[in-house]
């Protein structure tokens, strides 16, 4: 008789660690949605504050740097969507 408690205490058991595990993979993929929208809102608003200084750049050099820094952040932009 004890065999068979030991044998259902294992299959619990497992079914526990099984539980646990599909839990943490759908913890997992909620943890990277989010930080991909906290990626994105953060691109985005450095995308904002890029166009507005090239607004107010009038260095040719410095105007060549921000645009190069503009197509680099609408790259990252367009990865993640």
């Amino acid at each position: 008789m004890a065999r068979g408690w030991e044998s259902k205490d294992i299959e619990a058991q497992q079914d526990l660690r099984q539980q646990m595990s599909e839990a943490r993979g759908t913890a997992t993929a909620v943890a990277m949605s989010k930080e991909q929208g906290y990626k994105r809102e953060s691109l985005l608003l450095t995308r904002t504050r890029v166009l507005h200084d090239l607004e107010k750049a009038t260095h040719p050099r410095h105007r060549h740097q921000l645009e190069l820094a503009l197509a680099h952040v609408e790259a990252q932009i367009s990865e993640l969507a």
